[in-house]
C-alpha cells in the first residue's frame, strides 16, 4: 500500500538526546539555516498548510520536531542554525543537539537520508558547507536542496545552479534540486527521496 504522505502529525518535540525515539522507522532529517524554508517545505512536500509551523521569531526554539507520515516514516525537522542574534550558550546548544542527534541516534541506521537546504539566491553558507562536509565525512546519505527558486528568474536559476555544479560542488557527485514551496518545484523529487527512504528498509 502506497505511503500517504498527508497523513501527517507531529509525533515528538524533543530537547534532548534521551528523548529521541527508539524504534526502526526510518527517518529523513530537514536541516538548514533559520529562514532557508525548513517548515514551508516539509508543509508543501506533505501537501499540508501548516503542520509544520513557520516562525515568526527563527531561532527561538531548541527542539528537533519528529512528524509521523502515515505511520512508516519520521521526517525530522531540525533547529535552524547561523542565527545571527542568538547568544553564544545558545548556538551551543543548537549544534549540541544536532550533533547528538547523528552521533547519538539511539535507533539503528538513523537517519535514512538528510535533506540540507540552501538558500538558492545566496549560495550555501560557511555553515551548510560544514554541515555538508560532516555528511559526508561520517557517510550518511544525504540530497542537497536549494530552496526559494522561485525568487530568481528561470534564466537566472539556470545560471546559479550551472555556478554550483561546476564550482564548490565540482566533483563532489552532489547534484542540487532547486525547490520552491511556492511554485512546486523540485516537489515530486524531494517526494521519491521520502519514499525511497521507506522502501530501503
Amino acid at each position: 500500500m502506497k505511503t500517504n504522505l498527508s497523513n501527517v502529525s507531529l509525533k515528538l518535540s524533543v530537547g534532548k538526546a534521551s528523548q529521541f525515539p527508539r524504534d526502526a522507522r526510518p527517518q529523513v532529517a530537514v536541516s538548514g539555516k533559520s529562514n532557508v524554508g525548513k517548515s514551508s517545505l516539509i508543509n508543501a512536500v506533505l501537501g499540508r498548510r501548516a503542520v509544520a509551523r513557520v516562525s515568526s521569531a527563527p531561532g527561538k526554539t531548541i527542539t528537533i520536531n519528529f512528524y509521523d507520515v502515515d505511520g512508516k516514516l519520521y521526517l525530522v525537522d531540525l533547529p535552524g542554525y547561523g542565527y545571527a542574534k542568538r547568544s553564544v550558550e545558545m548556538k551551543s546548544a543548537f549544534s549540541q543537539l544536532t550533533n547528538d542527534y547523528f552521533i547519538k541516534n539511539p535507533a539503528k541506521n538513523q537517519p535514512r537520508l538528510s535533506l540540507q537546504l540552501f538558500d538558492i539566491r545566496t549560495g550555501p553558507s560557511d555553515d551548510d558547507i560544514m554541515m555538508i562536509n560532516f555528511l559526508i565525512e561520517t557517510g550518511l546519505p544525504f540530497a542537497v536542496i536549494a530552496t526559494k527558486a522561485d525568487k530568481l528568474s528561470k534564466t537566472a536559476l539556470a545560471e546559479r545552479l550551472e555556478a554550483l555544479q561546476s564550482g564548490i560542488f565540482a566533483g563532489t557527485g552532489i547534484t542540487v534540486i532547486p525547490f520552491s514551496s511556492v511554485s512546486g518545484l523540485g516537489k515530486e523529487e524531494v517526494r521519491s527521496l521520502l519514499y525511497g527512504a521507506i522502501s530501503n528498509k
